[in-house]
């Protein structure tokens, strides 16, 4: 207790001096600036004396602005407000001239004009910087939180005293990565609700989260494993596996909406209408939540008394910030635009995220550096605007969305559920257990205590639950290790011109071979040219992490194997032989649908349990998550499905990331809940928890809990849905 009186003087004496000295600074410039206002004597003093007549004047300002203008209020209380607006420059002008007037250095002097403008500036000045530094102590920022929180209790009607339940997505954290970051004293917040302090989880085969010195040894326990807990828990840490689409898209509109059907990737094309679906564009994710909405037939989880902050869908919510479905609303229905105005309009919140942003800016562009000296392999291109959209997404959307739920706790809001993304973004360009990484989930263990610390003072009791979507699974590019992207590969296969640069890869040279000895005639160069009749358009190839998706836009319907073939004999041998492809979704007119693998390896679908081929190497679910995509009506003509490495976990992605996720194979399908002991265990009936969609049942389960609590909206049997 004495330490901590001690470390909350230094810090106060520190913002002190701090303060002090910027305000110091001030007066020197505006003496420099301001004709009438000087801080030497006629005959000119030396430089030491100037200083040292600034820091006695800005320290006397600074006390009497302290000391007297409290009691100058208290005296004005019945003077009209505009008058006392206007009094107030005049008075705080008044302080600056006492202040110079009873300085024992030199001879400054103002005049009663510039006076005002001088202590106006300072004010505010002195305001901002202390402000500044306040803000960026959690301490003080929770102790303004809790007078925040009075004021409400004192506005507010008594609350429900039934418990609330608010839902915390930490994007892209897997099941292996919490488990580790508790491990290494990384999360601090969570390891107490585990119970377990510092744990060390060698017995469960962990990985370091980074390459650094492991906290001091405590209890040892293995909580995602589900074998137990400790008796000093508050909650108990469960992994859950994805669908085949391991990404935000489809797991939260599993998870909000009860459904993610017919979501195969994070970006699709649809034959139909001749578009890219895409999940993080707000057309698509309007689209895709009424496509939900549709087929459960109500309005999601958050219907009653809900908060949506910082996701992609509403989950029915009628109070949301920074909601993608909604923010393509203009007008003044779109709602979700207000949380930036709501929490922006504080000028201390301003300040803070300002400052902080500046930072993250600055120190991704020393950690890109420091990684480009060090010739840290993998590595991605991190330049351009990439700085400022991780200070975004680690800084403003974090802040925002923060506030939002601590807003939410104390209205006292029956469900709330919020998306942090910042450690999905670190994680994708600089790898899931990197210090950059490892960095990001200490601040997120600290939003985490916050939001606890909040809830203390809330009118209600709350549950914290904590998830993630998925996963991510480490490994360098497709197209760095093979000099060639998907889409290069597609285009050999199919006998169109690829770029020089990648037929001079080893890839590109046996994929072009292979086309020679299928087709028995020359690959197609660039400048040749086909009779508009005979023309066919090219394929659309798209990316999804290391999930690939291939589709002939001119053919309506979902091609067969059978057709691919007669249309580009050498298309699937290409692609099913590469190196860095691990298997072939195609539909088969024979067996309804086939996984294709290297060296001719041919499943029907059906075979999968008892012969899974190439999808042993991807574990248990593999085969049912492959089953279950084939029944989407937009499955691409074929998806590919990158390499998988079970020795270190490691996969290819399609896109420039190091760390990915959307497909099948590593961390990326095995995120984690987190839950508390006073919710009922999340497999209640023993199973594994399986998809987004069982997820949303348990979060549905405990809602409905409470005693006597608002009713959850219906969720729609099974028999309705194929209504």
């Amino acid at each position: 207790m004495r330490g901590g009186w001690w470390r909350r003087a230094a810090s106060q004496a520190g913002r002190s001096v701090t303060v002090w000295a910027v305000s110091t600074a001030t007066m020197l410039v505006l003496a420099g600036i301001l004709p009438d206002f000087r801080l030497q004597s006629a005959d000119g003093d030396s430089a030491t004396t100037v200083a040292v007549t600034a820091a006695l004047g800005a320290g006397a300002f600074g006390v009497l602005s302290a000391v007297v203008w409290p009691l100058l209020v208290r005296l004005l209380l019945l003077v009209p407000a505009l008058v006392l607006g206007l009094l107030v420059f005049f008075l705080n002008g008044s302080l600056l001239l006492l202040a110079l007037r009873v300085n024992p250095s030199g001879h400054p002097q103002a005049a009663p004009e510039t006076a005002v403008i001088v202590a106006a500036v300072m004010s505010a000045v002195a305001s901002a910087t202390g402000g500044a530094l306040a803000v960026r102590d959690d301490e003080a920022y929770r102790r303004r939180l809790h007078r925040l929180a009075d004021r409400r209790r004192r506005r507010q009607p008594p609350c429900s005293v039934t418990p609330g339940t608010v839902v915390v997505q930490l994007d892209g954290v897997g099941h292996d990565v919490l488990r580790d970051a508790v491990a290494e004293g990384l999360m601090p917040t969570v390891a107490r609700w585990l119970g377990t302090g510092a744990p060390t989880f060698a017995a469960t085969g962990a990985q370091p989260l980074v390459t650094a010195p492991v906290a001091a040894a405590g209890p040892v326990v293995a909580p995602g494993e589900n074998t137990g807990v400790s008796a000093a828990a508050t909650h108990r840490l469960t992994p859950w596996r994805t669908d085949w689409s391991s990404q935000t898209g489809a797991s939260q509109l599993g998870i909000l909406h009860g459904s993610n059907h017919d979501v195969p990737a994070f970006r699709w094309y649809e034959k139909e209408t001749g578009e890219v679906m895409v999940c993080n564009r707000p057309a698509g994710a309007v689209e895709l939540q009424r496509r939900a909405v549709e087929r459960t037939r109500d309005g999601g989880l958050l219907t009653a008394d809900g908060a949506s902050r910082g996701n992609l869908f509403s989950g029915g919510a009628d109070e949301l910030a920074l909601v993608l479905s909604v923010s393509a609303r203009r007008g003044r229905d779109n709602r979700s635009r207000a949380g930036y105005f709501a929490y922006f309009c504080d000028p201390a919140n301003a300040v803070r995220t300002a400052l902080s942003f500046g930072a993250e800016v600055v120190r991704e562009i020393g950690e890109s550096v420091r990684a480009r000296i060090r010739g840290q392999r993998p590595r991605v291109s991190r330049g351009g605007l990439y700085p400022l959209v991780r200070a975004f997404a680690t800084v403003v959307e974090r802040d925002v969305v923060v506030a939002a739920v601590m807003g939410d706790l104390l209205a006292g809001r029956t469900a709330v559920y919020a998306d942090l993304v910042a450690y999905d973004e670190v994680a994708h360009h600089s790898g899931p257990r990197s210090r950059d990484a490892a960095k990001v989930l200490r601040r997120l263990d600290r939003a985490l205590a916050l939001i606890e610390k909040v809830a203390e003072h809330a009118p209600r009791p709350y549950r914290i639950v904590v998830l993630s979507d998925h996963g991510q699974s480490p490994g360098e590019t497709f197209h760095a290790r093979y000099g060639l992207t998907l889409g290069d590969l597609v285009r050999a296969g199919c006998g169109l011109h690829v770029p020089r640069k990648a037929e001079r890869t080893r890839s590109g040279a046996e994929a072009r071979a292979a086309v020679r000895a299928a087709l028995r005639r020359p690959v197609e160069e660039p400048g040749e040219r086909h009779s508009g009749a005979g023309r066919r358009s090219e394929p659309v190839v798209l990316a999804s992490g290391n999930l690939g998706l291939v589709s002939f836009p001119d053919v309506p319907h979902r091609m067969s194997r059978e057709e691919i073939d007669a249309r580009h004999p050498a298309l699937l041998p290409t692609l099913a032989n590469h190196p860095g492809v691990g298997f072939l979704l195609v539909r088969s007119e024979e067996h309804g649908g086939v996984v294709l693998g290297a060296r001719g390896a041919q499943i029907p679908l059906a075979d999968l349990d008892t012969e899974p081929g190439p999808l042993a190497a991807f574990g248990p679910g593999a085969a049912d998550a492959v089953r279950r995509t084939h029944s989407f009506p937009h499955t691409a003509d074929i998806m590919v499905n990158s390499a998988y490495d079970p020795a270190d976990g490691e996969v290819l992605a399609f896109e420039e990331q190091i760390g990915s996720h959307g497909g099948l194979g590593g961390a990326q399908g095995r995120p984690f809940l987190l839950s508390p002991l006073t919710c009922s265990p999340p497999a209640d009936d023993g199973a594994d928890l399986v998809g987004a969609e069982r997820i949303h049942r348990v979060l549905r389960r405990w809602l409905g809990e409470a005693a006597d609590g608002p009713q959850v909206p219906r969720e729609a049997e099974p028999e309705e849905r194929a209504a």
